[in-house]
């Protein structure tokens, strides 16, 4: 009982033994299988275990070392980490700097001042920081506190922060956010400017009486562009800026000028042949440059002052003088100048005080608004300008009397008038006496005469006057005696006396000459319209003798016979002087119907009774018409039709050089007065 009871244990652990070393054995397989599978794992593993060890050990000192250097790593990371926490802080204000400050510009510009702080302590830490960070690098190099290649991957780094910083500062002009925030700006700066200058709306026509234009800008507007100013120039973009209101400030002031029609401004001295064919621009000249003077550059002057106040005071100046110049001033000095430079003639001397006169008016506007060194270049335009107006006119007026003295050689005219020099020089000088030019003329004689240290008294300019009229009545005796019918020369002379007194009395030219001159002048006409007279018409009525002809003493056909003969002297007489005078001239309409009555007076009477006396003797013979040619009525018909002004030339007044040389400059005989050709 007991035998088999121990036998069946055995078999019972037996079979649990064989059970257990089968486990085993599957087990076995397993994990050769799973070492067989990890073999080339571990030999991974084991390549990457020294760079493994010297990651998770990087530093390889004694206790007391590391505590050494505990500190020194402290302090090179502190300023680091700051200057982490600003470079974030950067990056936050990327989205509200990239959109447009158009909206809110005042808030733009907070932020922007807050961009340049935070860069402002990045360039000056960042460095620092680096720099640190490069001491504790050093420090562990130095003293064997770390593993090689941690230190080699620690210098790597600190040299890509040194490359990212310098790009950084390249980046800021290149193109960084604030550069391109600065852009924005700039944008937004040319956006209130152009939208807010419109041009003044003008026309051709100026108004001597508009006011003076107000600041063009709105203030609101004016501090907007303060405000971006100053964060521009804190950038260093000031130079930029003004280039942007240069532009657009003098781009609307050409604007402005272009309702005035200012394109004679350009003219050339070879697109005109004298002064007088440019005479209605420079009389345009003065009123446009007063008015583009006194609206729209004093405008400007105070814009830029106000835009441009707190920059200081030669910014503004500086900026002032670019849109002047570029506006046009320098196209109004140049005219003036082109004026000058033209051929000398005596209406060139009253278009020169035209525009020194237009000049002197604007005197104090230009010395306060050109008169900074900024405005050099127009300040000596302008004084070259007045320079050359100066000189070119008291030139012509010292050359008046040799010119006219010149004219005394030249022939008198053919139809005994006026010569159109005498009607030329007696008014001429007659404006250089009155109220517009004779002060001008002062003025500019006075000016020229103190360049060379001499005094000029108003005398000296009276005296000029009076010695020119003196060779001008030197020319008509000259010219007088040229004729070679006496008649036509006191016919001449009756014209030309008649036309001093007529022409002088009650002006300023006249009563510089005096009564007395005028008088005589007046006695001369009559003298030489009764020289006239006696010449020609008072010798008709002579040939009209009755003597024979009393109750036909010698029979009526001897009668006959004399009054044909003496109506045939008479009728050839008559129409030899009227053919002859017909073409002779009056030029002042009550001497011309004087002078006509005056000879109707002496022939029409005398004759009419002639007629009636002795014409039926003729009457009834063949050949009466041949005889009894002109009836009363019709002799005092052609009479009265004589000396009417024909449009014709009586002479030329020319220009000529000091060599005798002529300058091609004539006056008209058609044209007014004052016109010069």
């Amino acid at each position: 009982m007991e035998l088999g009871e121990s036998t069946s244990r055995k078999i019972e652990n037996l079979l649990a033994a064989r059970k257990s070393l089968k486990i085993s054995l599957e087990k076995s397989k397993v994990l050769a299988f799973a070492l067989e599978k990890a073999g080339p794992r571990l030999e991974e593993i084991n390549q990457r275990l020294p760079s493994l060890e010297a990651a998770v050990r990087p530093i390889r000192a004694r206790k007391e070392a590391l505590v050494a250097v505990g500190g020194h790593i402290d302090r090179a990371v502190g300023p680091a980490a700051a200057v982490l926490k600003v470079f974030d802080a950067v990056h936050g204000l990327e989205n509200s700097l990239l959109s447009d400050p158009r909206s809110d510009l005042a808030g733009y510009l907070s932020v922007l001042k807050r961009l340049e702080e935070a860069l402002r302590f990045l360039a000056d830490n960042c460095g620092l920081a680096i720099q640190w960070l490069e001491d504790i690098v050093e420090y562990l190099e130095d003293n064997s506190v770390a593993d090689a290649r941690y230190l080699l991957n620690l210098k790597n780094s600190l040299k890509t922060l040194k490359k990212l910083q310098t790009d950084e500062e390249r980046a800021r002009v290149d193109g960084g956010l604030l550069s391109a925030a600065l852009d924005k700006l700039e944008t937004e700066f040319r956006r209130l400017l152009t939208e807010n200058s419109v041009p003044l709306p003008m026309s051709s026509s100026v108004g001597e009486q508009a006011c003076i234009s107000p600041s063009p800008l709105p203030v609101s507007i004016i501090q907007k562009l303060q405000a971006i100013i100053e964060r521009l120039t804190a950038n260093n973009r000031l130079e930029k800026c003004i280039s942007i209101y240069v532009e657009v400030r003098s781009s609307n002031v050409r604007a402005s000028l272009q309702g005035l029609n200012l394109d004679y401004l350009e003219i050339s001295i070879s697109e005109f042949n004298d002064v007088q064919s440019i005479e209605g621009y420079i009389a345009q000249w003065g009123k446009h440059l007063e008015f583009a003077v006194k609206h729209l550059f004093e405008a400007e002057y105070k814009l830029c002052n106000d835009v441009f106040e707190k920059i200081g005071l030669d910014i503004w100046m500086g900026c002032f003088a670019k849109i002047a110049a570029q506006a046009g001033i320098l196209a109004f000095l140049q005219f003036g100048k082109t004026v000058t430079e033209s051929k000398k003639d005596p209406i060139k001397l009253l278009k020169l005080l035209d525009i020194f006169a237009s000049l002197n008016k604007l005197r104090l506007d230009f010395n306060r608004l050109f008169g900074g060194k900024a405005c050099i270049e127009i300040q000596n335009l302008t004084r070259d300008l007045i320079k050359r107006v100066i000189d070119g006119a008291c030139e012509i007026f010292w050359e008046l009397l040799t010119q006219v003295e010149l004219q005394r050689n030249t022939p008198p005219p053919v139809d005994g008038g006026v010569p159109r020099i005498v009607s030329f020089i007696t008014d001429y000088c007659n404006r250089l006496l009155g109220n517009d030019y004779r002060p001008i003329l002062m003025q500019v004689l006075v000016i020229q005469r103190s360049w060379k240290h001499e005094k000029f008294q108003e005398r000296l300019l009276m005296d000029a006057i009076l010695q020119i009229i003196k060779a001008i009545e030197q020319n008509l005796e000259t010219w007088s005696k040229a004729y070679d019918d006496s008649t036509l020369s006191c016919l001449f002379l009756m014209n030309n006396h008649w036309h001093f007194y007529k022409h002088l009395k009650g002006t300023k030219l006249g009563d510089l000459l005096g009564d007395n001159w005028l008088r005589e002048h007046e006695q001369f006409k009559d003298y030489y319209a009764q020289m006239y007279l006696r010449d020609s018409w008072m010798k008709l009525p002579g040939l009209l003798s009755r003597e024979g002809l009393i109750m036909f003493s010698g029979g009526r056909a001897t009668a006959r016979d004399l009054v044909k003969k003496r109506l045939k002297a008479f009728n050839e007489t008559f129409d030899d002087m009227y053919k002859k005078q017909s073409n002779w001239v009056v030029s002042e309409r009550d001497l011309r119907e004087k002078t006509c009555q005056v000879a109707v007076q002496t022939i029409v009477p005398v004759y009419r009774s002639y007629m009636q006396n002795y014409g039926p003797l003729v009457e009834q013979d063949a050949s009466c018409s041949k005889y009894a040619k002109y009836t009363a009525q019709s002799l005092e018909k052609m009479l009265t039709s004589l000396f009417q002004p024909k449009l014709s030339k009586h002479g030329s007044f020319k220009v000529r050089q000091s060599n005798g040389k002529v300058n091609n400059v004539a006056v008209n005989q058609m044209s007014s007065p004052t016109s010069v050709k």
